[in-house]
């Protein structure tokens, strides 16, 4: 624990070394950070009144290969990014979690009734019961605490803004009452068990683990219990690409198109299970072929469409890694729009047939090829259905690339990013 006015003296108007490393060096990046971070002390200060606190960090995640393949025990290709949830934080030695994020009404979880509460699905308060559950049931110690969240992961944005509050919930609580002794990748766990049973959302385990993790790293879930997680020695600054990652808006929450999102594994299960496997890594994409005429007639045809796509980029996600550990980014760049397009032609999550007449990622993905064909890549970023798009884009098209998705989506639609090394995190400054 720190005081204020000594972290505000660390932090030093964003002359950092930690802050470099998490967002730059651009200089007026980095006062604004520096600014971000002290509004939230002080904010922290007013509404809990407590002088002695730590800071937190979590950072999205970019997936860069492997679209829905983790829930059916897939490969994934992922990065850490430069935008994060940051967090100031104090134990107050109660059984009451108090949680205040820019925004966004203050909550309460009382940590005396750890029960699932479906009334409570979809909400931040239901996803810290859920993991308080889970830790105690790791053999954790849990407590509660007050925290000042500052949220700078857009929400619906596919860059896993639920996964980033998770862990760094997950985080605190590792810090505050464990002396941090929870590995990052069972941190990542945890906050997806919570996802799917507190929260009630069918999510993989891919963006949790990202978070948690950070840098570039490649994970293989065979194993949910225990994935392989495996970092990635690429420098991509030195590719002269810059990674861009645009919101585009749309997606919906209602009940049908929650349905539409929660189908997508679902199918690809049901393909599976057709050949007595409970997911798609068990079986071969040979095997599906030789049994499409009685599949289809059980699980229907963009059932076994998904689970083409699944095959594909599942492999795909080997190859990457390849291409980047013998830097041939021309062939990683290939693949980027290979796994696009199947993601589109098979995976079929770019578009909700609820809402067909809202194409906001199709929209932006031609608009894309438009610019960016024979030079770059570019796909569906995420979940689908809305929220973003991933392009890797050449240094002498990116003031057009902006220019013209900006025109469409609005000025600061577009966000050049980086990946970070340090996942959800403590900050010792």
């Amino acid at each position: 624990m720190a005081k204020m006015t000594s972290l505000i003296e660390k932090i030093n108007g964003g002359n950092n070394p930690l802050f470099q490393e998490l967002y730059g060096t651009d200089e007026k990046v980095l006062k604004a950070q520096a600014d971000r971070y002290e509004g939230l002390l002080n904010d922290f200060q007013k509404t809990f009144g407590t002088d002695d606190v730590q800071l937190f960090s979590s950072p999205g995640r970019t997936e860069i290969g492997g679209n829905h393949t983790d829930h059916n025990y897939g490969r994934v290709l992922a990065g850490a990014v430069n935008l994060d949830n940051i967090a100031v934080v104090a134990a107050n030695g109660s059984n009451v979690v108090r949680i205040k994020s820019a925004g966004y009404p203050e909550f309460q979880v009382d940590l005396s009734d750890l029960s699932i509460d479906e009334s409570q699905f979809y909400t931040s308060g239901s996803l810290v019961k859920g993991i308080c559950a889970k830790m105690k049931e790791n053999g954790y110690k849990t407590g509660g605490f007050d925290a000042c969240i500052d949220g700078r992961v857009p929400k619906g944005s596919g860059l896993s803004s639920s996964a980033s509050f998770e862990v760094l919930v997950g985080a605190i609580l590792n810090e505050l009452f464990n002396d941090g002794k929870m590995p990052a990748v069972e941190n990542a766990i945890i906050g997806q068990w919570a996802e799917n049973n507190y929260f009630g959302k069918p999510c993989g385990l891919m963006d949790q683990t990202a978070c948690s993790v950070g840098g570039l790293i490649t994970i293989d879930f065979k194993d949910p219990a225990s994935p392989i997680v495996k970092e990635i020695d690429f420098d991509f600054v030195s590719t002269g690409f810059s990674l861009v990652i645009t919101d585009v808006g749309g997606g919906h929450d209602d009940a049908a198109s929650q349905a539409e999102y929660a189908s997508l594994p679902t199918e690809m299960k049901s393909v599976a299970a057709e050949l007595g496997a409970k997911v798609l890594r068990e079986v071969t994409l040979e095997q599906i072929v030789e049994k499409i005429p009685e599949i289809r007639q059980k699980t229907g045809d963009r059932a076994i469409l998904r689970a083409y796509h699944f095959q594909g980029d599942n492999q795909r996600v080997v190859d990457q890694v390849a291409a980047l550990e013998n830097n041939d980014f021309e062939a990683f760049l290939q693949m980027v729009v290979e796994s696009g397009y199947s993601s589109f032609m098979y995976n079929q999550n770019i578009y909700d047939v609820v809402h067909k007449h809202e194409q906001v990622v199709s929209l932006a993905l031609a608009l894309s090829e438009m610019v960016l064909k024979g030079s770059g890549a570019w796909r569906v970023h995420g979940g689908g259905f809305g929220g973003t798009i991933q392009a890797f884009v050449p240094q002498d098209k990116l003031e057009a690339y902006v220019k013209t998705l900006e025109h469409v989506y609005g000025e600061g639609s577009c966000h050049k990013l980086f990946i970070r090394n340090k996942g959800a995190v403590k900050l010792d400054l």
